[in-house]
């Protein structure tokens, strides 16, 4: 009795380990398959609000821009005397790099090549005459004007002729562009290449060429009303 009692004990303890064992194996892949569910929705997520980063798919999904500004307001009105006698048509290639101190390029840095387009005007204040500026004899037949010396307004840029030209970008700089509000911004090459070209007008002679438009159009606005002799002359009375 002893003898046949043994093996049928035997013979039901594999099965039963083994039934064990696949009710156990069970439970981890079904927490898997939840986790890659998961995973899965959070990817198509954060796609969809980056579609825009993806070229094609704005017009697969059929994507529509909607203008839905207010109307503009006006804050002040400010009146002129300045006559805008120059302008300059300026260009620029900016080539910004930011690096990390203690990480390679490739993962923390970015490099832009920018091309910058953008005008500087030069102007003279006809409404600030230096004292007794304006000297007209008693037959108004001749004039002395003095004016102060003409200046250079802000370079503007103009942004249908302004461009990226490259953009490189370590793994963190295209990590925190995936989930900014603002990616790639160019903020900081646009005032860059408004810096250039601000220091560019000051040596270009733009001033100059102001005021010697200046003097002709007072001349010829005089000449006009009668005048044989005008003469324009720039900067203090007395040096």
């Amino acid at each position: 009795m002893k003898s046949t009692g043994t093996p049928t004990d035997l013979s039901h303890r594999p099965d039963d380990a083994g039934a064990t064992g696949r009710v156990r194996d069970r439970r981890p892949h079904r927490w898997g398959r939840a986790v890659a569910v998961c995973a899965a929705a959070l990817v198509l997520l954060l796609l969809g609000t980056r579609l825009s980063l993806l070229p094609g798919l704005s017009d697969l999904f059929g994507e529509q821009t909607r203008d839905r500004s207010g109307p503009a307001v006006l804050k002040s009105i400010q009146d002129m005397s300045r006559y805008e006698a120059a302008a300059g048509n300026f260009q620029v290639v900016v080539d910004l790099e930011k690096d990390a101190k203690f990480l390679p390029d490739a993962i923390r840095g970015s490099r832009t090549l920018y091309v910058g387009a953008g005008t500087v005007g030069a102007s003279v204040d006809l409404g600030k005459a230096v004292s007794s500026g304006v000297v007209v004899n008693d037959d108004r037949t001749e004039a002395d004007i003095r004016l102060p010396h003409a200046v250079l307004g802000r370079a503007a840029l103009d942004p249908s002729h302004s461009y990226a030209v490259s953009k490189q970008r370590g793994l963190l700089d295209r990590i925190g562009d995936f989930f900014s509000d603002n990616p790639g911004s160019e903020q900081a090459v646009n005032e860059l290449a408004a810096r250039h070209i601000g220091e560019a007008a000051k040596e270009s002679g733009l001033t100059q060429r102001a005021e010697k438009n200046t003097t002709a159009m007072l001349q010829g606005l005089l000449g006009s009303l009668g005048f044989e002799r005008v003469t324009v002359k720039y900067g203090d009375a007395h040096p």
